[in-house]
């Protein structure tokens, strides 16, 4: 929180150190001191006194390093910086002034504004690959757990200090698209799809599973279709370009309603030639075994590698008949993935289920020598259920549009919206219930670990009362509604001029933690640490609110408050745009 402090600091322990001919480390780790009434930082000196002992002098490390943290606290303590510094078990405690380090939060965040948490740039680039819908069929709630999670994690990383490049892999090409095709070139030619898109792509193929599990002959007709898109067929490649592009553009809208973006969009259809070629090359030096006509081609990974026990298997890279699997894919993406950017890691947020598949694509390719392949990493998650347990299933048509559940959440949202404040304009209170519904969706995907199940429930994501995205946002507009009635305007500001209440110093704490649980969240790629702070902040911030008069209190104190109640805005709707939810100004 406090980087110009922290440098002080370390310049004075490399000073002294330096003075007295006692090792230092090349960097020293500081971390908060638990928080009992004072705010303060803390850095260990183990293991300078481990570098002293190693440099031949005889000391007991545990010792040393406690003698040397009561120099250091001796001689740091005459600074201004601090109140008081201490020496505690090795471990060297500087505590900040109470008053001047709520003004420095405050005055932080009020300056930084939607800046305030974010990291300074890391110099490392990372691609984050999420949703992967398929063409040619519809976008339901299936998808929607890559995709919130995926956006998240992008947002977290990105304000977190890395180089984010936001990519999707969509499924343009298979059986499912000859399918679709099939029926459209029998059934639907010449039509073309109406604003609701993706629900009549979805229609159509699951029309399609329909007519060829009434009449297992059309198989027949099927296969052929299947042979000229094989043989690339001008006639079948220019529809499939032309309806492909349909369901890209039904995306598109389902993104920009989830404010979704990507920077890099790959398909099947760029990394199937590409895919073959690795296969071949694989043969070719004796990793993959092709077993053609009469079987697939594999790699056998555990023989190649030697290993004892089983762990990776067999990774089935081609079909017999030499057409791509998922594995000749993924094979390929890496590839193109590392020969266009520099990346420091390739991120993919994919279901869990996947799991062995990409440890056995990227070890193929670690042993053939590509040695990016380390650099893969899959961010694995479980599925949603739904209330009913309703199982989605494309192929029957059992599926639950994304625009439906979106339409089902503004809805509820606006009975809320309609109670709390009915004299709000008929288009505001529409503005405010998509706001609010898509937080509840977004919500409960992101707080719960990624590989957790997440059970939805409408009650517990509309709630505002409990750990839910409308009772973040609630707090945010209580606070914009204290700040509009004094139209917006905060003094300067300023250390309090009174002994701060419980409420306010929990409430100046958690803004404090909001950086630490950025870089956390980023490192740990858990959107839960973030779910937590917007949450914790909200908490803190209600409780202020009704135990801390603000536009009442005498003037020196509501001067403070006012700025508090800015920082408090701010942080909780930094946290939220994190989420990729929308913190509003009235509800």
């Amino acid at each position: 929180m406090f980087e110009s402090e922290q440098k002080e600091a370390e310049q004075q322990i490399y000073l002294y150190l330096k003075e007295r001919d006692i090792p230092a480390p090349e960097t020293f780790q500081w971390g908060n001191v638990p928080f009992e009434g004072e705010w303060g930082m803390s850095t260990s000196l183990f293991q300078t006194a481990a570098l002293e002992a190693r440099s031949g002098k005889r000391v007991n490390v545990p010792e040393r390093a406690q003698e040397i943290a009561q120099e250091l606290a001796a001689h740091i303590g005459k600074r201004r910086s601090f109140s008081r510094v201490e020496a505690v078990r090795g471990y060297l405690n500087l505590y900040f002034d109470t008053g001047e380090f709520s003004r420095k939060v405050i005055a932080k965040v009020l300056e930084q504004r939607r800046d305030f948490g974010k990291g300074v740039p890391k110099d490392e680039q990372v691609m984050v690959e999420f949703s992967q819908p398929n063409t040619h069929k519809a976008f339901h709630v299936g998808h929607l757990r890559s995709a919130i999670l995926g956006d998240a994690v992008c947002r977290i990383m990105a304000f977190a200090g890395y180089d984010i490049v936001r990519a999707n892999f969509f499924g343009d090409i298979g059986l499912h698209v000859i399918k679709w095709l099939w029926n459209y070139m029998n059934h639907h030619a010449g039509e073309k799809p109406p604003a609701d898109t993706t629900r009549w792509m979805g229609d159509l193929y699951a029309e399609a599973i329909r007519r060829l599990e009434e009449n297992p002959d059309l198989e027949e007709e099927v296969r052929e279709l299947y042979a000229r898109w094989d043989r690339r067929d001008p006639e079948v490649v220019a529809l499939w370009q032309k309806t492909r592009q349909w369901s890209l553009d039904g995306f598109d809208d389902m993104y920009e309603i989830l404010d979704i973006h990507f920077d890099r969009l790959y398909s099947n259809s760029d990394a199937e030639e590409m895919g073959k070629e690795i296969v071949s090359e694989l043969i070719k030096k004796g990793i993959a075994e092709d077993l053609r006509p009469g079987g697939a081609v594999v790699v056998h990974i555990d023989d190649l590698l030697k290993l004892d026990k089983e762990k990776y298997r067999v990774l089935v890279a081609l079909r017999s008949d030499g057409t791509a699997l998922y594995a000749t894919l993924d094979l390929a993406l890496a590839k193109m993935k590392f020969a266009e950017y520099d990346l420091t890691k390739s991120i993919y947020v994919v279901d869990v289920r996947q799991t062995l598949h990409f440890q056995q694509a990227w070890k193929t390719l670690e042993i053939a020598g590509y040695e990016w392949a380390e650099r893969c990493e899959h961010l694995s998650y479980e599925l949603v259920n739904l209330p009913g347990n309703v199982v989605m299933a494309s192929r029957e048509g059992t599926v639950v549009l994304l625009e439906d559940l979106i339409r089902e959440a503004t809805a509820r949202a606006l009975e809320v919206v309609e109670e709390k404040n009915p004299s709000l304009m008929k288009e505001i209170k529409q503005s405010v219930a998509q706001t609010v519904g898509l937080g509840a969706i977004k919500y409960p995907m992101l707080a719960r670990d990624n590989t957790k199940i997440v059970t939805f429930d409408w009650e517990a994501a509309l709630d505002f009362n409990g750990q839910a995205a409308p009772y973040i946002q609630y707090a945010h507009v209580r606070a914009n509604s204290i700040l509009r009635r004094v139209h917006g305007l905060q003094p300067n500001p300023v250390a309090p001029s009174h002994d701060l209440e419980p409420a306010e110093v929990d409430l100046i704490e958690r803004i404090s933690q909001l950086p630490n649980e950025v870089q956390r969240a980023a490192e740990d790629r858990k959107t839960l640490h973030i779910t937590n702070a917007a949450y914790e902040l909200a908490r803190s911030f209600n409780r202020f609110y009704k135990q801390c008069p603000v536009l009442d209190a005498p003037h020196e104190i509501r001067k403070f408050r006012l700025t508090l109640v800015a920082a408090a805005r701010q942080a909780i709707a930094n946290a939220l745009n994190l989420l990729g939810i929308e913190a509003p100004p009235v509800m």
